[in-house]
């Protein structure tokens, strides 16, 4: 599901790479919750054989460590990895503008012997690496026009005769940062945070014949706008594993745009090798979900109205063994969130929902004092509605209370929307939390 790690995990701006071992490993910058800035001084390195079940590899590069000038104590921003010559290169920037490369024999680290790369460091962030089909290495950078370069045979400069100063640009292609180059059928394609609509929150791409260029824009792949109230940029890449493509991308959270998390969606080509926009999804690449399942109800794809997830430590919940209902589904285990901030009429997406006639929908939720009503509807936040779950006032946002309601039975796939009113005719701020639900 989406987010794709735990919850209080948050890895912006992923290069998916699937190595010889078969795993997918995810290479980003790292957020920490609760800070204002972005990033930090740390990456940490994630994979997975089936882009559901994650192994978290640690720490794989830090400037927290005794390095030498000018990484020591600088903020990480956004990297990339690739193997050649049987080795690891992590491609690293820093906040001010610096460019490093790494190297390791392991794909999740841990990354040594840091060192600047001549032609790019000091020039701009967000490198992106690429080894083209006869071993020719690349490296693209920059914001607002995108660099791209070949790269010495020991990776640690750019051949200057090769470098273009401006393969795409904001003002003619939307490119604000964070290139990415993947090759499919002969096809470059340059993946990036596009601010053609107003903010960086959509990744674009333009596809060119030859590495460095001319690139043609194409189209938008996905776009995160709705995702949290705060949300800005967009920053990821495409990765095909086992034979099938996927965006990576990440969304804000937690009321804020620096808290971002990896998300997954799969996407398909046309026959022109254009790639239609895909919608952000709740599922991912477990989509649809069963109707059953207990679904966070902070994994909203789509938010409105003021509401957005936040973290709830040690939440009282009612007894399991004395409710059948609650015993009956899986709750995950800590750590939680909640959907907040619920105002009259705000309103949460989930897509995509697998319904086989169920008739009952249950929630845990908390209101200190207000209560409110929870209308489930299909399709759109107008669309048809299943039924009305009314929450009663639980005294404390953190004591969590099971409130169920009879819905019509429905089957097929569908989006699910939470519509949020005003109970008891009054029309106060903050509602109710939802901490889960499923249907049964």
């Amino acid at each position: 599901m989406n987010p794709a790690l735990p919850l209080n995990v948050f890895i912006p701006d992923s290069e998916a790479r699937q190595w010889a071992d078969g795993r997918l490993y995810v290479y980003g910058s790292l957020d920490v919750s609760g800070d204002t800035a972005y990033c930090s001084r740390d990456y940490r390195v994630f994979s997975s054989t089936d882009l559901v079940r994650w192994t978290d590899h640690g720490i794989s590069f830090t400037t927290h460590d005794a390095l030498d000038e000018p990484w020591r104590g600088a903020t990480l921003y956004a990297p990339d990895c690739i193997r050649y010559r049987d080795e690891y290169r992590l491609y690293f920037c820093t906040a001010d503008n610096g460019e490093g490369v790494a190297r390791s024999l392991d794909p999740g680290g841990p990354f040594r012997d840091p060192q600047p790369v001549a032609g790019a460091h000091g020039d701009a962030i967000d490198p992106a690496a690429f080894v083209d089909d006869d071993g020719t290495p690349y490296l693209f950078w920059g914001q607002f026009h995108a660099r791209g370069a070949r790269l010495r045979d020991d990776l640690t400069a750019i051949v200057p005769e090769t470098l273009n100063q401006s393969l795409i640009n904001e003002a003619d292609h939307g490119f604000h940062e964070g290139a990415s180059v993947r090759k499919r059928d002969g096809v470059y394609y340059l993946v990036y945070a596009d601010i053609g609509r107003g903010r960086p929150t959509a990744l674009g791409y333009a596809t060119a014949s030859t590495p460095l260029g001319p690139y043609t824009k194409r189209g938008i792949i996905v776009d995160n706008a709705g995702c949290d109230p705060e949300t800005w940029n967009n920053h990821g890449s495409i990765a095909e594993v086992d034979g099938r493509w996927y965006v990576f991308y990440h969304r804000s959270s937690q009321n804020s745009r620096y808290n971002r998390r990896l998300c997954i969606e799969p996407i398909e080509f046309t026959a022109d090798g254009s790639i239609p926009e895909v919608p952000m999804t709740t599922g991912g690449v477990e989509r649809p979900l069963d109707a059953r399942r207990f679904m966070d109800a902070s994994r909203a794809c789509i938010v409105r109205g003021g509401l957005f997830a936040a973290p709830v430590r040690a939440p009282e919940l009612p007894d399991a063994s004395a409710s059948p209902a609650i015993a009956s589904v899986a709750i995950p285990e800590p750590p939680h969130e909640v959907l907040t901030h619920t105002t009259d009429g705000g309103e949460a997406c989930y897509r995509y929902y697998d319904f086989r006639e169920e008739t009952n929908f249950s929630c845990l939720a908390s209101s200190a004092t207000y209560g409110g009503t929870i209308e489930i509807r299909l399709d759109a936040a107008d669309g048809d509605l299943l039924g009305s779950c009314t929450v009663e006032p639980t005294g404390d946002w953190g004591r969590f209370a099971r409130t169920d309601c009879e819905i019509r039975p429905v089957s097929g796939v569908h989006e699910l929307w939470l519509v949020f009113r005003t109970g008891r005719g009054r029309s106060p701020g903050r509602l109710v939390d939802v901490l889960g639900f499923w249907f049964a």
